[in-house]
């Protein structure tokens, strides 16, 4: 055992000493195979980590969301039907909620708007989100004058700030008492956007949402378990859209590999010829050349991959953020958890290593399987 791994390191020193003579054309080699791995990992990291940060923020949600559906579109529910949906089975609270949208020209902007009953707002008080407070210039006791549906401005004063923390859900938010979002859309009285249900056995929610499209025909329950799947496809959507565009990345490295696994040249074929000469035996230079694509390949793995984790997770996501992300004026600042996927790090190790290393040692293993003389007056 001892003089396997003598042997192995001296394979290692001898490989290193290579690399080093050919210096350019392998840090070359380098900085595209790891440019490679950087920005295929970028997405793969941010896109793994907005999964899990959108799972987190919406394991509180309500498990039943009810909507009120007019000719196949959302509309007002009307607060004779918070009765029916109690009297449901399974069902331990029900809430008509207040919420809309809010164009704002100043910013071209859309804010998000919703009653919060339990913040016990005055009629012209208001929280708002740390983006929204960034780009409209607005601190606690400032004045922010929006125009009512009848064209008359509604001044609404800044009690407060939302915790930078949320900013990732309140960065366009904009919390209002119901005095205040009435007096600003003007809705029908005795009316809500929709109505959120507490299901006492949450694995009853799917049964409970039956129930409720049963009793009332023309509304539209929503599970919780939905919107995460409509989540996880939009991010694989998105994913894919990038990985398109990184197609002809990927190609360039395959041709790269291809023209590697095509032959060697006369200066590699002469090396392996004088090493036969010398000596060296076919598998001593088939595991040298292993050694060397193992080292080249990996060294540009870590560093991509490297790379990749910082600028995902502290260098602020400025490469692929606005594509899996989106994009909007009124832009959340927050900042996602590090964490890594071992099948990620796998499939990208299998995707990106393995067909390197097998492209390298294909053409090593025609030249050291054939008479010396011939590799080198070839």
């Amino acid at each position: 055992m001892p003089a396997l791994l003598e042997r192995q390191k001296y394979l290692i020193d001898y490989t290193l000493a290579a690399l080093l003579r050919h210096k350019t054309r392998n840090l070359g080699l380098l900085l595209v195979y790891a440019l490679l791995v950087f920005l295929f990992s970028s997405v793969l990291l941010l896109s793994q980590s907005l999964r899990r940060e959108a799972a987190t923020l919406l394991q509180d949600t309500p498990e039943v969301m009810v909507q009120r559906l007019v000719a196949g579109r959302h509309d007002l529910l009307p607060a004779a039907w918070l009765e029916p949906l109690r009297r449901i089975r399974g069902v331990s609270a029900v809430q008509g909620r207040l919420w809309g949208y809010y164009y704002d020209p100043a910013v071209k902007a859309n804010y998000t708007l919703m009653v919060a009953p339990d913040r016990d707002l005055a009629a012209n008080d208001i929280l708002i989100g740390a983006a929204l407070a960034r780009i409209r210039q607005l601190s606690i006791g400032d004045i922010l004058s929006l125009p009512t549906t009848t064209g008359k401005p509604l001044p609404l004063k800044v009690a407060g700030i939302l915790d930078a923390a949320s900013e990732l859900l309140s960065a366009d938010l904009m919390l209002l008492s119901e005095t205040g979002y009435r007096t600003l859309f003007n809705p029908p009285p005795d009316t809500y956007t929709d109505a959120v249900l507490t299901v006492r056995n949450r694995r009853e929610a799917r049964t409970v949402a039956e129930k409720i499209a049963l009793a009332l025909p023309g509304s539209r329950p929503i599970l919780r378990t939905e919107i995460l799947r409509t989540y996880d496809a939009v991010f694989n959507w998105r994913e894919g859209i990038v990985f398109i565009t990184l197609g002809a990345v990927l190609l360039a490295f395959m041709i790269l590999a291809w023209d590697k696994a095509a032959g060697l040249s006369a200066e590699e074929k002469r090396e392996i010829g004088i090493l036969k000469a010398i000596g060296w035996e076919t598998g001593d230079i088939l595991r040298m050349k292993l050694w060397e694509g193992a080292l080249l390949s990996l060294t540009a793995f870590l560093a991509g991959y490297a790379l990749a984790y910082w600028q995902v997770f502290y260098g602020g996501t400025r490469l692929f953020a606005p594509v899996l992300k989106g994009w909007a004026m009124l832009y959340p600042d927050f900042r996602l958890t590090p964490a890594v996927d071992l099948l990620h790090v796998l499939a990208l190790l299998a995707v990106t290593v393995l067909p390197y290393i097998v492209a390298t040692l294909i053409p090593i293993w025609r030249a050291a399987t054939a008479d010396p003389d011939a590799v080198m007056r070839g």
